[in-house]
């Protein structure tokens, strides 16, 4: 099952990219033989529109043209559903298992997702309570993903 992390906002070169890059490159390496992969990433420009509602149309608008048809749709939102790591992987599992090919993973840019994404989402998914910026969001959905796929392998990483 491939996994897709998209992303409204563009991370600058640093010490916060190669954590999130290498996250994702643990994951894919970590979830080739449990049927995970390739895990891809896709940084979208800001919205330059005048209003946060224009800005969220055009994003979602932008981010659902990049997102491959069929993929289970997760958009991360404060106001979605928190899940434990075990509750995470089992579900990446339960997609996997039940034949979905991929699942995209969406994270909005300042002001958040707009509707037209958030009402096509399989499921919106929060983070937790407290607002995280933009880039410390991504790593830890990056951190998540492997983490949940380590959970999956009975790797040692995830203690519990």
């Amino acid at each position: 099952m491939r996994l897709l992390v998209a992303a409204v906002g563009k991370l600058k070169q640093g010490p916060e990219r190669q954590l999130c890059a290498a996250y994702l490159e643990r994951a894919e390496a970590a979830g080739r033989g449990l049927g995970f992969g390739p895990v891809a990433q896709i940084e979208l420009s800001e919205s330059r529109q005048q209003t946060a509602e224009s800005r969220k149309a055009a994003e979602a608008a932008s981010l659902l043209e990049k997102i491959p048809t069929g993929e289970t749709l997760i958009c991360l939102d404060p106001k979605g559903k928190t899940l434990s790591s075990e509750a995470f992987a089992q579900q990446l599992a339960d997609w996997r298992d039940g034949g979905a090919t991929g699942a995209a993973f969406v994270i909005g840019g300042a002001d958040g997702l707009g509707l037209p994404i958030l009402e096509k989402a399989d499921l919106t998914l929060s983070l937790g309570k407290m607002t995280l910026p933009h880039g410390l969001a991504r790593i830890v959905l990056a951190e998540q993903l492997y983490r949940a796929i380590t959970i999956l392998a009975g790797h040692p990483y995830h203690r519990g």
